[in-house]
């Protein structure tokens, strides 16, 4: 049995691991959820799973969860950023599923790496921000970091059995997007709903403009770069508009290996609770002989600079990727909003990118100080628009 603490229980992400849970009963325990305001979704979530710790965000959303969890069910509700750290190192969890969006997960994941714990990260931002730092820490703790983004558990799941040594190149893939095939004259016209109107994944609204941006892209090679310790020039993103090969590693004799399945996070996330076992979830294969075709295309970073930018903070390193990950995340949340059009969500992170005095070396308060220097002047950026 191992017993598990899943910080993001609301997303997507935390809902599709609890599908797994609910599947195998006799293999996980919920021992603490964490999610920030979908109250309602995380009462119904306590009543199936029974854990001993729920944590949301702050004081208002914890009273109202008190409001709707029957009395006697044992459950111990607390709120703030303590609470999602007490979440992260409660003595009997053995995994820590890493799921909150932003930001925001960099410090509980910290924390339970700190505290002994395996981590299945779905929050990239901890990578791009502190990846060096997060890496570091885990190996000192002898901590094992299972990646939970179909792109790095396919890269994982390639690189298994082979010497790292060997290897020469990794093809970090994408669907596109929505706005693949539209041209960068019509940019401009992008509406909120037309950015959130994925064609093939269902995923959050952030993830969901991310991919639009192609900056979800270009995260998930910062994150690959720290995750499996490559150079920046060893990663290559390359379009896959199918969504069948989750991404591909070729070694230096070359070969080339793909990890291929159905565009689905369960197998992704169960692969991760299991390593290395693989759980028989008999998802549905591939329809190859309905499909006729897998195609490839290189991203074009003049209509996608967000990529462009991410390459550019990757090459960097030092402070640059958590400016550009605030910058984003900030002008992102603005787009949600409506505060901003969709080519401003771009046109603010290379601002404020291009005018940050990188710190070389950075301990994680120069990285947290890097962070809020950013938001700071995006939220001024936005204001003055």
């Amino acid at each position: 049995m191992k017993n598990l603490s899943i910080l993001g229980s609301t997303g997507s992400i935390g809902e599709n691991a609890l599908k797994i849970v609910e599947q195998f009963p006799e293999r996980f325990k919920i021992k603490a959820l964490a999610a920030k305001k979908n109250i309602a979704l995380l009462a119904r979530q306590i009543d199936y799973f029974s854990p001993e710790l729920a944590v949301v965000f702050d004081k208002e959303n914890a009273a109202e969860l008190k409001k709707l969890i029957p009395a006697g069910t044992g459950v111990e509700i607390i709120h703030g950023v303590e609470g999602y750290n007490v979440a992260a190192t409660i003595s009997e969890v053995n995994m820590v599923v890493a799921a909150m969006v932003g930001a925001a997960g960099l410090m509980p994941t910290l924390a339970a790496i700190d505290a002994g714990k395996d981590i299945a990260l779905a929050n990239k931002e901890t990578l791009v921000m502190a990846g060096e730092i997060v890496v570091k820490q885990a190996l000192e703790k002898g901590v094992k970091i299972l990646p939970v983004d179909s792109e790095h558990s396919a890269i994982f799941q390639c690189i298994a059995g082979n010497r790292i040594e060997d290897l020469d190149q990794i093809f970090l893939t994408g669907s596109g997007g929505p706005f693949l095939n539209r041209s960068a004259e019509e940019f401009t016209e992008i509406k909120l709903e037309d950015a959130l109107n994925h064609p093939i994944w269902q995923m959050g609204k952030k993830i969901s403009i991310d991919s639009a941006t192609m900056m979800n892209k270009g995260l998930e090679v910062l994150e690959a770069k720290s995750l499996f310790g490559v150079s920046h020039d060893k990663i290559k993103v390359i379009i896959q508009p199918q969504s069948i090969i989750h991404s591909m590693v070729s070694f230096k004799d070359g070969t080339v290996m793909a990890q291929l399945s159905i565009p689905d996070m369960k197998g992704a996330i169960a692969y991760a609770l299991s390593y290395p076992e693989r759980l028989p979830l008999y998802q549905e294969l591939p329809d190859f002989t309905g499909i006729g075709a897998l195609t490839f295309q290189k991203p074009d970073l003049e209509k996608f600079p967000c990529l462009a930018l991410a390459y550019e903070a990757c090459e960097t390193g030092e402070t640059l990727p958590a400016v550009l990950n605030a910058a984003n995340e900030a002008a992102v949340n603005a787009f949600l909003n409506r505060r901003i059009s969709f080519t401003q969500i771009y046109e603010i992170i290379g601002e404020i990118t291009g005018s940050h005095r990188v710190v070389t070396n950075p301990t994680l308060s120069d990285i947290i100080e890097a962070d809020q220097w950013a938001r700071k002047i995006a939220d001024e950026m936005i204001t003055n628009l």
